[in-house]
């Protein structure tokens, strides 16, 4: 594989990777619509090249850190579907124990940190195992993942400015989809660009197309490379876009209607089935294949944790750390 490209078999397998982000997502709306799911969701249809560009930079024993929003960083770093899954139905199968839920879910074996709900709390959380990976002298990154709307918390200015200043091997990613909750990001900071902050603490800002994952794959590969060679934190910006509401309760009508269309026209998953055909590397079969490959996947899952137990009730006793 080269820095700059991913070879063929690279390029299907992020593809299928949007594809069972965005179909996990979908089933997943409909089992909460059902009254099968308990808690609540924040999807990101829209967002995949995103999550999948960033994650497949990535090396095996480096960490992500997540949001609220966390379902295709977590099927894209390599949290398997089905724990995952079991996770959303609250059960003892879950990657979390059941513990977790929809806002909370990840694997620390698959390399992700569980995702934290706080707006901006995996930020600080991040520069602290990036610190670690330096303490202990190892080749590690750490992806953190954050929305446009973090870019405003205190917790962001502070991690970052520590990050730099002790030139962590950490890459701040901000997923840009325009809107914290129900506020255009025009209305929440006087920058044009959120990596534009970068040049306050002394670090390479960049923005790049967040619904282009060669894109956004080269430019983490970029970044990547230069904190593992000890150079310090990067920001990088993706300018993406959600599809759904802020969460399953918010109809999004806040967003003009012909913005979202515009948006969808730009459907990243889309556009990249259609650069792989017009390239010879994906056809109508294969594409079939993967659909149905992914469909019988996710029933699976569903199945499995329908099935799977239930915590106990002492078991709120296991897990807890007392400071």
């Amino acid at each position: 594989m080269s820095e700059t490209r991913p070879d063929a078999e690279h390029r299907v397998a992020m593809y299928r990777s949007m594809v069972l982000c965005r179909r996990f997502e979908e089933r997943v709306y409909y089992l909460f619509l059902e009254g099968r799911l308990p808690g609540t969701i924040h999807q990101s249809q829209g967002q995949e090249a995103a999550a999948v560009g960033v994650c497949f930079a990535l090396e095996a024993k480096d960490m992500i850190t997540s949001t609220h929003r966390p379902h295709s960083h977590a099927l894209a770093r390599g949290v398997s579907v089905n724990s995952l899954m079991a996770e959303l139905f609250a059960k003892t199968a879950g990657c979390c124990g059941g513990k977790g839920g929809s806002m909370h879910v990840g694997d620390r074996d698959a390399g992700m940190l569980p995702a934290i709900a706080i707006v901006g709390g995996g930020i600080p959380l991040a520069a602290g195992y990036a610190l670690a990976f330096q303490y202990l002298n190892r080749p590690n990154i750490v992806a953190c993942f954050f929305g446009d709307g973090a870019a405003n918390i205190g917790t962001f200015h502070e991690a970052v400015n520590m990050a730099a200043i002790w030139d962590l091997p950490v890459v701040f990613v901000c997923e840009n989809n325009k809107y914290a909750a129900s506020t255009g990001v025009e209305k929440s900071m006087k920058v044009k660009h959120v990596s534009d902050r970068a040049a306050a603490y002394g670090i390479p800002g960049e923005t790049a197309d967040g619904n282009d994952v060669e894109t956004v794959y080269r430019s983490m590969r970029r970044a990547g490379a230069r904190a593992r060679q000890g150079q310090g934190p990067a920001l990088l910006e993706l300018e993406t876009y959600r599809f759904a509401g802020h969460s399953r309760s918010d109809p999004g009508h806040y967003r003009a209607s012909e913005e979202v269309a515009a948006w969808k026209e730009r459907d990243p998953i889309a556009l990249y089935e259609a650069r792989l055909c017009a390239e010879g590397v994906l056809d109508r079969e294969k594409i079939s294949a993967t659909a149905s490959e992914i469909e019988n996947q996710l029933e699976k899952a569903v199945e499995l944790a329908e099935q799977a137990p239930s915590p106990r009730s002492e078991d709120c006793l296991t897990d807890v750390v007392a400071n």
